[in-house]
């Protein structure tokens, strides 16, 4: 990359290049046919811990997180890969950073959690691309940061794991968007946080490593488990070669999942950036 980043997105525009945001207000554009990173427009805010997601006209909507001052922030905006511009777009009801993003079918994007001003939150809201508009929706049971949130093949969203005040979680909970209500659904294995959640080719939910959270020391997981979305409980499945969180894991075209990088965990304030990968 042109920058150096952390606490930053990736998303696939329609094009087949890679949008990266933030640490700052930069952005820049990864071409995959000749491997070269160029610089585009620039956002209107300065973010890190935000999120972004790509709409179903292409629009890449990039949403809260915090300034250069640590300042959390309820701003939102719209990055246009043909024009190559940016332009603001509603502003969230709450401040946040550190929360999730989802894209559910019926075109609405649901932000969940994270960092607000008052602490933690279980606060959830909906935004409508056509009118850029957000709404307040249902409320999720426990406050949350550092969880996932997957969008099922029946539409419903699992939300799991995280932290509450320094508490690491093991619930989990579903969004029925047809209601905008919360149902509590089985709780995982291992209560965890910065871990990640993927969505297999068997429509079943992969959940893999994360960590203690709350202060460091932190300890970090080599387990694994997955959801099974017919019976709503979790089952533990082999676990990784390495201990980590602040990974990445993707499935891979072959229904694989590949799980790379991360922390191992903190000894005496200084963590272990892994540089191995592994496939599930």
């Amino acid at each position: 990359m042109n920058y150096e980043r952390a606490g930053h997105t990736a998303s696939l525009l329609a094009n087949g290049k890679v949008l990266v945001t933030g640490t700052d207000n930069t952005a820049e554009l990864y071409d995959i046919s000749k491997g070269t990173w160029t610089n585009t427009s620039s956002m209107n805010s300065t973010r890190m811990g935000h999120t972004a997601v790509v709409l179903m006209n292409g629009k890449v909507l990039v949403i809260g997180g915090f300034n250069m001052d640590i300042d959390l922030q309820n701003s939102a905006e719209l990055y246009d890969s043909f024009q190559e511009s940016w332009t603001i777009t509603g502003s969230l009801k709450c401040r946040r950073a550190g929360h999730t993003v989802s894209m559910l079918t019926n075109g609405k994007v649901l932000v969940t959690g994270g960092w607000i001003l008052n602490g933690l939150g279980n606060s959830a809201e909906l935004y409508d691309p056509s009118t850029g508009v957000w709404t307040t929706t249902g409320s999720m049971n426990d406050r949350r940061m550092a969880h996932t949130a997957s969008v099922l093949p029946n539409g419903q969203v699992l939300v799991a794991g995280g932290e509450n005040n320094g508490d690491v979680l093991n619930s989990a909970e579903l969004y029925e968007p047809s209601t905008g209500i919360w149902i509590p659904t089985g709780s995982m294995n291992q209560a965890r946080s910065d871990h990640t959640a993927s969505i297999l080719t068997n429509r079943n939910v992969l959940v893999t490593g994360g960590c203690t959270g709350g202060f460091p020391p932190f300890d970090a997981y080599n387990s694994t488990e997955l959801y099974d979305i017919s019976t709503e409980t979790w089952t533990v499945t082999g676990s990784m070669n390495d201990s980590r969180y602040h990974h990445t894991a993707s499935v891979l075209i072959n229904g694989k999942v590949l799980v790379a990088g991360g922390e191992r965990g903190v000894m005496e304030l200084k963590s272990t950036t892994l540089k191995s990968a592994e496939l599930y």
